[in-house]
């Protein structure tokens, strides 16, 4: 897990490098293949399609990230009720949205779960 999280924070380094530092598509092999666990052949077609997507990596990262901070907030708020296939079913529901839809989308599901859990207990 620690070596693909590596690897994905090396796609962002290379992402960035390739589009606005003027990266050689030899630098950005040369940065892979030092900065993670990932064999050559992998790291040559992984450099191809950052070339071809910019901003692919780190769109990814950063959606990664979101995703995982409105995990913990739900569940923190829903505790040892948590379900991890609602959290899921929630976030793909919409199918394509904005980082900025899918936080409001999931702020709501968790005060729905909270203003229930108050008229519970009343």
């Amino acid at each position: 897990m620690l070596s693909e999280q590596g690897a994905r924070a090396a796609r962002s380094v290379i992402d960035t490098g390739l589009h606005t530092r003027g990266w050689s598509r030899q630098q950005a092999v040369d940065y892979m293949l030092a900065n993670t666990a990932w064999p050559a052949n992998e790291v040559q077609s992984g450099i191809n399609r950052y070339i071809a997507w910019p901003r692919q990596a780190n769109a990814y990262m950063l959606g990664m990230l979101e995703i995982m901070k409105l995990r913990r907030l739900a569940e923190q708020a829903f505790g040892d009720n948590f379900d991890v296939r609602e959290f899921h079913a929630r976030v793909l529901e919409n199918g394509n949205i904005t980082l900025p839809m899918l936080e409001e989308i999931i702020l709501a599901w968790i005060q729905q779960h909270l203003d229930k859990e108050a008229t519970d207990a009343e």
